[in-house]
């Protein structure tokens, strides 16, 4: 197996129903559990709602989506082995693992609040995304500034 993913390793996933949006249809199946689609689609539909309900906005997609901005990392450090010492070098995140890093960021952020049902937790992560707060927001963040103060190393990412 390569390296690094080819577009003929890229898995083709068909549209929600609802929205038509393939974005939706990752974050439905990552947080599926046990193959039990039709529940992780409830889940995710009535957060989505619910948050839209919370912010006061018409469209739940368009919170979606605003949230999901705030929450894509653009750059990102990787470890690389130089001369005998390893060096956290930063990147930038392009196309699809900047979805997937998104999709996993928020789907951790949800899971790891407690004392709600899982619904009401992608509803709570939603409506934090869309203003700019919550975990899945600090995690991109601690991302950006691990990448800023290892931006003296960048050169090595070019050798």
């Amino acid at each position: 197996m390569p390296r690094k993913k080819t577009k003929a390793l890229v898995r083709e996933v068909a549209p929600d129903r609802i929205y038509n949006s393939e974005q939706i249809q990752k974050l439905i199946n990552r947080v599926m559990l046990n193959g039990k689609k039709q529940m992780a689609e409830r889940l995710v539909y009535n957060g989505m709602e619910k948050a839209a309900k919370k912010l006061k906005v018409e469209n739940p997609l368009e919170v979606f989506e605003t949230a999901f901005k705030n929450i894509q990392p653009h750059l990102e450090t990787r470890s690389r082995r130089v001369g005998g010492a390893n060096y956290q070098i930063p990147f930038e995140v392009k196309g699809q693992r900047q979805n997937h890093l998104t999709t996993m960021w928020f789907v951790a952020a949800a899971r790891s609040r407690k004392g709600m049902s899982m619904e009401d937790r992608i509803a709570a992560e939603l409506a934090d995304a869309y203003n700019g707060q919550g975990a899945a927001v600090k995690k991109r963040e601690d991302t950006h500034k691990m990448a800023e103060a290892n931006r003296a190393f960048a050169h090595f990412a070019r050798t």
